[in-house]
């Protein structure tokens, strides 16, 4: 009878530190997913998924430490999810048309304006918004955002080439932003 008492109190402490998290937390969770999708509902809705998903995880198992960053990585993944899911819808729609870039270097070094950066990040395809997200804003290497993506390495520096062109076009104005 110990050990099962041991559990539960175990379960007892993990709740109540999670609770603990939880408030203190939640505005940082919050604050790191709407600086990346710019909306106010959808970051909410990724908030509380967020959330949802760390008690699942905690049902399963303890991890090795709770905090902020557990679950801000926790929401990184809900917002790749999110893309993906918006990005299969929109595939769903149209097809899209494939763009082969000529160039490997990047010379673009200019000073971007930030609303006008995320306004027109907003506009991307969801898979350019996702690996410019991943790359630039959360300063991943270019490795570890195919591995989230599950992508291969190579497939991923193309998509950022197109991604980056993308960008560019829609950044200085042109229309057709919608590649894969």
């Amino acid at each position: 009878m110990s050990g099962e008492a041991s559990q539960a109190e175990d379960k007892v402490d993990v709740s109540d530190r999670f609770l603990a998290l939880y408030d203190s937390a939640l505005p940082y969770v919050y604050g790191y997913l709407l600086a990346r999708c710019g909306r106010a509902g959808l970051a909410e809705e990724l908030t509380a998924d967020t959330m949802l998903a760390a008690v699942v995880m905690l049902g399963r198992r303890q991890p090795e430490q709770l905090s902020t960053a557990w679950l801000i990585g926790i929401a990184r993944h809900k917002l790749v999810d999110y893309w993906r899911r918006l990005g299969r819808e929109e595939r769903g729609l149209r097809s899209l048309a494939f763009e082969h870039a000529d160039e490997v270097e990047d010379p673009w070094d200019v000073h971007l304006d930030t609303l006008r950066a995320r306004e027109t990040l907003e506009r991307l395809a969801p898979q350019h918004r996702v690996v410019l997200t991943l790359r630039y804003l959360d300063d991943l290497p270019v490795g570890e955002v195919a591995d989230i993506l599950d992508r291969t390495l190579h497939a991923t520096e193309a998509l950022l080439v197109r991604a980056k062109a993308a960008f560019r076009r829609a950044y200085s104005g042109q229309e057709d932003i919608s590649d894969a």
